[in-house]
C-alpha cells in the first residue's frame, strides 16, 4: 500500500538510504578509486608504462572469467559477499607497485595484477547490478554519477600534491603506495557495513530484489543467450571502444609528461570528471524530457566530442613521436598535451555513465540486471586487457593504441545508434517496467518524478 510522507519530519529511510550509499560508494573508492588513482599518475606511476601495463593486460584478462561467473556465486553466497570477497585482491595490485618502484621487483607486480584480476571480477560485477538497482528509476542517473565520483575520488588523491617538486620524467615517490596499500585492506571490511537486498528499504516503497534462483548450469546458458542476443551484441563495440581508450589515456600521459605533470593530470582530471559526470547524471533523470530524447541527445554530443578528441589525439601522438617531449608545467607547448588529457578523461567518464544508463534499459528482469552486469564487465575486461596487452609494446604505446581507438569508435557508431535508438520506443523504459513486475506500487510522496516517469512511459 501507499504511503504519503510528513514534509515537517525527516523520513527515516531517506537517512538509512544515505548511509547505506555512503558504504556503496566508499567501497568503490577504497578499491577500484585507488587502483584508478595509481594508473591516473601514469602507468602506475612507473618510470616506464610496459610492465604495468602488462600487468594489468593480466588483471583484466582474469576478470573477464570472474564476471562471466559472477551470477553463479552471487547464487551461492549472495551480492553483498560477492562484493566483499571482489575487494580483497586490490591491495596485493598495490604491494606489487609498491615493490616495484622501491626495490625493482617485478615479478610481484605480476602476482598482484593476477589476483587482483581474480576478484575484481566479482566486484565489477556486483556492484554493476547494484547500480543498477538499488537506486528508484527517476534516481538513477544521478546515483551513477555520485558511485563513480568515489571512484574519481581515488585520482584526486592520487595527484594531490606528492610529487609536486619532481619536474622530470621518472616514477613517483614510494610512499604513495603506502598510503594506497592500507587504503585497499580496508575495502572488504567497509562491505561488511552494506546491507542486503531485501533489507534496502527504497524511498518508493519498491523492494530490492537482487538474487539468482537458476541452477548453475541453467545460470550459465542464460549468460550465454543474453550474451548471442541481438540487444547485447550490437552494444559490444560500444563498450569496447569506450574502455579501451583507459590504457591509452594513461600510457599517454606516462610517455610525454614529467612526474609533477602527471601528479597534477591525476588531481585535475579526476575533478573535471566528477563535474561532467554528475551534469550528465542530472540530465539523464530530467523527467521532463522523453527518455528517447535523453538517450539521443546523450549519445549524440558523448560520441561526437569523442571523435573530436581522437582527431586532437591523432595528430599530437604523431608528432610527439617524432619529437620526443617530457613535457611540464613550465613549458611551451604543454597546455595543448595537457588539456586533451582532461577531455580524454572526461570522455571516459561519460562515456562509462552512459553504458551504464544504456544497459540498465536493455535488462528485463532483476535476474537479468545482475547478468547483464557481469556481461557489461566481462565485455570491458576483455576489451581493457587487449588495450593494456599491446600498450605494453612500444609502437603501440606511442602512437598505435590511438589509431586503433579511433578506429573502434567509429566502428561502434552505427550498431550503437540500432539500440539507442530504441530506448524509450520498443524497449520501453526497462526500469519502470521492472517496477511493475515487483508487483509493489511506488511511494506516492517519494519523488513528483516517479509520476513524470510514469506518464513519459504512457505517452511512448
Amino acid at each position: 500500500m501507499a504511503t504519503v510522507k510528513d514534509d515537517h519530519k525527516v523520513d527515516l529511510r531517506d537517512v538509512e538510504n544515505r548511509d547505506k550509499e555512503i558504504i556503496k560508494r566508499l567501497c568503490n573508492f577504497l578499491a577500484p578509486g585507488i587502483w584508478g588513482a595509481m594508473n591516473s599518475l601514469g602507468a602506475g606511476g612507473a618510470q616506464t608504462p610496459f610492465l604495468v601495463n602488462a600487468g594489468n593486460a593480466l588483471t583484466f584478462c582474469l576478470m573477464v572469467v570472474t564476471c562471466f561467473f559472477t551470477s553463479v556465486i552471487v547464487r551461492r553466497i549472495g551480492i553483498k559477499w560477492t562484493l566483499i570477497l571482489g575487494t580483497c585482491g586490490y591491495t596485493f595490485y598495490a604491494a606489487g607497485l609498491y615493490t616495484n618502484n622501491r626495490f625493482d621487483n617485478k615479478w610481484f607486480v605480476l602476482v598482484g595484477a593476477a589476483l587482483c584480476g581474480l576478484s575484481a571480477g566479482m566486484f565489477w560485477s556486483s556492484e554493476a547490478a547494484i547500480a543498477l538497482s538499488y537506486p528508484e528509476p527517476y534516481n538513477q542517473g544521478r546515483f551513477l554519477g555520485y558511485w563513480l565520483s568515489f571512484r574519481l575520488g581515488g585520482q584526486i588523491i592520487g595527484g594531490a600534491g606528492l610529487n609536486a617538486n619532481n619536474n622530470q620524467a621518472g616514477k613517483v615517490s614510494y610512499t604513495v603506495y603506502l598510503i594506497f596499500i592500507v587504503l585497499q585492506a580496508l575495502a572488504p571490511f567497509a562491505g561488511l557495513l552494506l546491507n542486503n537486498p531485501w533489507q534496502v528499504q527504497r524511498t518508493d516503497g519498491v523492494p530490492v530484489k537482487l538474487n539468482i534462483t537458476e541452477k548453475p548450469l541453467t545460470e550459465l546458458k542464460s549468460m550465454v543467450k543474453l550474451f548471442f542476443s541481438k540487444k547485447f551484441l550490437l552494444i559490444i563495440p560500444l563498450i569496447a571502444q569506450a574502455v579501451y581508450s583507459e590504457s591509452v589515456m594513461f600510457t599517454y600521459q606516462a610517455l610525454w609528461f614529467s612526474v609533477r605533470a602527471r601528479a597534477l593530470g591525476s588531481f585535475l582530471s579526476g575533478v573535471v570528471a566528477i563535474i561532467s559526470g554528475n551534469i550528465l547524471g542530472a540530465y539523464l533523470d530530467h523527467a521532463k524530457l522523453k527518455l528517447k530524447t535523453r538517450a539521443r541527445w546523450a549519445f549524440f554530443v558523448i560520441l561526437g566530442l569523442q571523435g573530436c578528441w581522437w582527431i586532437w589525439m591523432t595528430v599530437l601522438v604523431t608528432e610527439f613521436r617524432q619529437t620526443r617531449p617530457t613535457y611540464d608545467w613550465v613549458d611551451d607547448g604543454f597546455g595543448r598535451g595537457f588539456a586533451l588529457f582532461l577531455f580524454l578523461v572526461i570522455g571516459f567518464q561519460l562515456q562509462y555513465m552512459f553504458l551504464f544508463f544504456v544497459c540498465g534499459n536493455l535488462a528485463d528482469d532483476q535476474e537479468e540486471v545482475i547478468r547483464i552486469s557481469g556481461l557489461l564487465r566481462g565485455t570491458e575486461s576483455a576489451a581493457q586487457a587487449v588495450s593494456y596487452g599491446l600498450n605494453s609494446v612500444n609502437i603501440f604505446a606511442e602512437v598505435g593504441g590511438t589509431y586503433i581507438n579511433f578506429g573502434l569508435w567509429a566502428f561502434a557508431l552505427l550498431p550503437s545508434w540500432l539500440i539507442v535508438k530504441e530506448i524509450g520506443v520498443s524497449f520501453g523504459d526497462k526500469k519502470v517496467e521492472r517496477e511493475k513486475s515487483s508487483g509493489v506500487v511506488a511511494n506516492e510522496g517519494a519523488s513528483s518524478h516517479s509520476s513524470d516517469e510514469l506518464a513519459e512511459q504512457k505517452e511512448i
